[in-house]
């Protein structure tokens, strides 16, 4: 999207919490590659989709510095949890800070290590699974949770966009994100055992359900 139309979208939408807002300021100081921040309009569609689905177990692949899981946290049910699974130590020191200062220790737990491990640790059903990992794991995780989707469960996949280039022409010069995103698109739009839709939302949200 043009930068005024993004600027246009954040200026109509709710603004993000206290604790968001000091989340957001301290990834832009401290993180590496603050880009990966979720961000405002994206965690308020996060939240609405939460309250939506009301999930009892909701699990993320890639914490970052915990802006999404707060974000999801707002509107969870009373017996509502996160895990959320982080595999660089400083990106899950940071969330953890950020969650137990606003209050969702018991609620939301960060899981370290590679993500696939602690799924497979998992017995679910996850009722929302959230992913916005490394791109080349994007297959793998989808696999991984789909068996462990709940009766009406939803997957919500990050990045499909990757800022327009998985709609361009191959090119022996695409990196290797490009690569596996256009390849994990083309997969779940075959996939007969889904419905799915894909959205603008930022730089491009799937949803995913069970056929």
């Amino acid at each position: 999207m043009p930068d005024a139309v993004e600027e246009y979208a954040a200026a109509h939408t709710s603004p993000a919490a206290a604790h968001l807002q000091a989340l957001e300021t301290e990834t832009h100081e401290m993180l590496e590659s603050p880009q990966m921040l979720t961000g405002q309009v994206e965690g308020r569609f996060l939240e609405f989709l939460v309250f939506l689905a009301r999930p009892r177990l909701a699990l993320e692949i890639g914490t970052y510095s915990g802006y999404s899981a707060l974000s999801m946290a707002q509107t969870l049910p009373d017996d509502g949890r996160i895990i959320t699974c982080e595999l660089d130590d400083e990106r899950a020191d940071v969330a953890e800070r950020h969650i137990a200062a606003a209050g969702e220790s018991e609620r939301v737990k960060v899981r370290r290590g590679p993500a696939l491990q602690t799924v497979q640790g998992l017995d679910g059903p996850f009722d929302l699974v959230f992913i916005d990992a490394d791109k080349a794991g994007y297959h793998d995780y989808y696999e991984a949770v789909l068996p462990k989707l709940s009766e009406r469960g939803l997957i919500v996949v990050d990045n499909v966009l990757w800022s327009g280039r998985v709609a361009e022409p191959p090119s022996d010069d695409d990196e290797d994100s490009t690569c596996a995103l256009r390849a994990f698109n083309d997969h779940v739009a075959a996939d007969e055992r889904v419905v799915n839709v894909m959205l603008t939302v930022r730089d491009g949200v799937t949803l995913v359900r069970r056929r």
